[in-house]
């Protein structure tokens, strides 16, 4: 296991560039008639070289991985995620399907420190499901144990009653879910080092930022509350898909709450910007937006958790 980077509460600085199929198909869409076939390569190899240098961890995908790896900073830990295909999820049951081409026993000689396994988890699906998820979860980390390999383990939360993510309705239930899936996953039998885990509320939805549904002093208790369902597993925020500026902002907010976080993984709040670049003006222009924008934003981040 990675105990460096455990060592580090609040200054885990992650940059996650692991979006396969979704990723593909927007550059695709941006790049027209001048896609080519080694797009996702390019662009993913971009944000590895221009952002490992100032990350503590980056995290990268099974299919593009053994290709990226050689191009971290020598002082980024190397973090590789366990997954075919991660959020592309076919089933109902919405079981992750692990890759084809990776074991976990291939994690030390790649130079991955780290494995990341993304999962939705329903906390009021039945206990029958929710017991395959269990087993899988547990199952990673044994092996992760076994090869001596740091376990982040991420849970999003759902609940089949409220299917919109972003309503109101929704909004209401969430911090009770990330707490449960929280506290769930931090039972010592799974094994796992770390939980990458999602902010408890909607901002759209919290006094202040958004329709004043909750209160911010409610928006803090549950921030503290689902921290501390994790008890002594560290924890990191995910960025979850929302702007830059959200994200700074809620990092502060956790902060505020009283929330020592061990850091912070973000990916499509730095970067997403940079696919419309890459598709009107190429790769080398993408490159120079991330050498500017894509670093100040890191570094606002860092600056935001700090």
């Amino acid at each position: 296991m990675s105990t460096d980077i455990l060592k580090l509460d609040g200054s885990v600085f992650g940059v996650a560039v692991d979006q396969g199929s979704g990723l593909e198909a927007a550059i695709k869409a941006a790049r027209g008639a001048a896609a080519q076939d080694d797009d996702l390569l390019q662009f993913k190899r971009i944000v590895v070289e221009v952002l490992s240098p100032d990350a503590t961890t980056l995290l990268v995908d099974a299919n593009y991985g053994r290709e990226l790896l050689p191009h971290y900073d020598a002082n980024c830990t190397k973090m590789l995620a366990f997954e075919a295909d991660v959020y592309k999820i076919s089933d109902e049951d919405r079981i992750t399907a692990l890759p084809s081409n990776l074991e976990v026993s291939d994690f030390p000689d790649l130079g991955a420190e780290i494995l990341k396994f993304f999962l939705y988890f329903g906390p009021n699906d039945t206990a029958e499901l929710n017991q395959r998820k269990f087993d899988l979860v547990e199952d990673i980390g044994q092996r992760c144990r076994a090869n001596g390999v740091t376990y982040l383990f991420e849970p999003i939360v759902y609940d089949r009653a409220i299917p919109d993510g972003t309503s109101a309705e929704f909004a209401a239930i969430k911090p009770g879910l990330v707490q449960s899936a929280t506290r769930s996953f931090a039972d010592p039998k799974f094994n796992i080092d770390i939980l990458k885990v999602e902010v408890p509320v909607n901002f759209d939805f919290v006094e202040g930022a958004g329709t004043a549904q909750m209160s911010r002093a409610d928006a803090e208790r549950a921030f503290v509350e689902a921290a501390e369902a994790a008890g002594d597993v560290p924890l990191l925020y995910l960025s979850a898909g929302v702007t830059f500026e959200q994200f700074r902002d809620t990092l502060k907010f956790a902060r505020k709450a009283g929330v020592n976080p061990l850091g912070f993984m973000c990916g499509r709040a730095i970067w997403n910007d940079a696919i419309g670049i890459f598709g009107a003006e190429g790769p080398a222009a993408m490159e120079r937006w991330m050498q500017s924008v894509g670093r100040q934003r890191l570094a606002a981040l860092k600056e935001a958790i700090g």
